[in-house]
């Protein structure tokens, strides 16, 4: 019983750092119908840039954190703009290539400002584990817990409350009509992109306080995306779901089934899940959203 829960616990801190990884995947999606495949060199850039800044201004984790999502928002602005509003109009599928090109470009700038070695970010935390019953977890595995549950609340009340919020659930149902009642829909999809760089922000810094920044972290976006399949590509929130749900599948997979089960146990869960329900747990079916 304790190895079960020791697996467990572990698979739910991993599955956090998948859940924030496909809350951004999601966010595009719903906003533009876009896949961005670059969400995983986005994590790991941003990793790299908070390396960087804690090594030259000695910030804390939490000022670490906050100019960390500041520069990441600043460059999902960028990358909107330069690369993907010139393909608004183009078929989903040339835009979907700007985002395979944009991953490649990211993992090779990555290596040669950075090099190919493994670094530590060291962020200002403990690095003794604690025990939480039979598991052990790094101070910043805990940290991811109650960030995600923060973040959660913040975009539910921001989707819920707020104008521009509301603004982003109509461009995600009908553009057309959203655009009729005079919604700015570059707008729209400007803000997706940086709002899903800034869940790209958080995921980079956890991953890399934990495991270390190197050139492999865009692996860990790759794994992320069944998290946001098995959720729905249209629901944010199911994709936190469905990263936690895919972590701790995985630890399962490899702890009583053998080593190598790991990388591809969310791959075989997704298959399974959308043979019955082709559009996610939590995602709609196209019908029930126009």
């Amino acid at each position: 019983m304790d190895y079960f829960l020791q697996l467990v616990i572990s698979g739910i801190a991993v599955g956090l750092l998948y859940g924030f990884i496909g809350m951004g995947f999601a966010m595009i999606y719903r906003a533009t119908g876009v896949v961005n495949f670059a969400q995983g060199e986005l994590m790991m850039l941003v990793s790299y840039i908070a390396f960087t800044l804690a090594g030259t201004f000695q910030f804390g984790f939490w000022l670490m954190l906050a100019a960390t999502v500041a520069a990441s928002v600043l460059i999902g602005l960028l990358i909107e703009v330069l690369l993907i509003r010139p393909m608004l109009g183009q078929p989903v599928f040339s835009t979907v290539m700007v985002t395979i090109g944009l991953a490649v470009i990211l993992r090779s700038v990555v290596v040669l400002i950075w090099g190919a070695d493994p670094m530590p970010l060291n962020a200002g935390l403990p690095t003794e584990v604690i025990k939480i019953g039979p598991a052990g977890l790094y101070p910043a595995q805990l940290y991811s817990v109650g960030l995600m549950a923060a973040v959660l609340l913040g975009l539910w009340t921001f989707f819920r409350y707020s104008r521009v919020g509301i603004a982003m659930r109509a461009t995600a149902n009908v553009q057309t009509a959203a655009l009729l009642m005079g919604i700015n829909v570059k707008r729209i999809f400007a803000l997706s992109w940086a709002l899903s760089a800034g869940l790209a922000a958080i995921a980079g810094v956890l991953i890399g306080v934990v495991y270390d920044v190197n050139p492999g972290m865009w692996t860990t976006g790759l794994r992320s995306f069944p998290a946001v399949i098995l959720g729905g590509l249209d629901s944010v929130f199911g994709a936190a779901l469905g990263g936690i749900l895919i972590g701790v599948v995985e630890n399962l997979s490899e702890g009583y089934i053998g080593r190598g089960m790991k990388e591809i146990a969310g791959f075989v869960l997704i298959l399974v899940v959308l043979m019955v329900r082709p559009y996610g747990l939590f995602g709609k079916p196209e019908i029930e959203r126009v």
